[in-house]
């Protein structure tokens, strides 16, 4: 069996979430759906559980940080191309979040930009050329 990743995320306002992770691709799985979280499958390993806070609550005592002023992880998602990348971020701007709170990455073998979810977590989206990586000097 394959490994799969959950990331749990405690937002604000679920429908706005829900829109923006629709955005990136995902799709919202009803079966572990509610008015209190929303299941959003990336791919058929990669889960974003999207929980209120109430929700969130009940699985740690650690109170919720505010990822618009701290940063507490940076979660990045492949893409199929340099397009793809740019219209990840285009597309996910218009659905509330914000393109580009850092700066673009261009590697030649690798392009990645960033976007900020409607409460602050946020994600890189990358293209990475596989054969041209195999030939990049290492990094000092």
């Amino acid at each position: 069996m394959s490994k799969m990743i959950f990331v749990n995320l405690p937002v604000r306002h679920l429908a706005a979430s829900i829109r923006f992770y629709e955005a990136l691709g995902g799709t919202v799985n009803p079966q572990f759906s509610d008015e209190r979280a929303a299941s959003i499958m990336l791919s058929d390993t990669i889960f974003v559980m999207l929980l209120t806070h109430d929700r969130y609550a009940e699985f740690t005592k650690r109170p919720i940080g505010d990822a618009r002023s701290e940063s507490q992880m940076l979660i990045a998602l492949n893409a199929d191309s340099r397009e793809a990348v740019d219209a990840a971020i285009e597309v996910t701007a218009r659905a509330g979040g914000k393109a580009d709170p850092n700066p673009a990455q261009e590697h030649g073998f690798m392009y990645g930009r960033s976007v900020e979810d409607p409460d602050g977590y946020v994600w890189e989206v990358f293209w990475m050329d596989m054969a041209a990586m195999d030939q990049a000097p290492a990094e000092a």
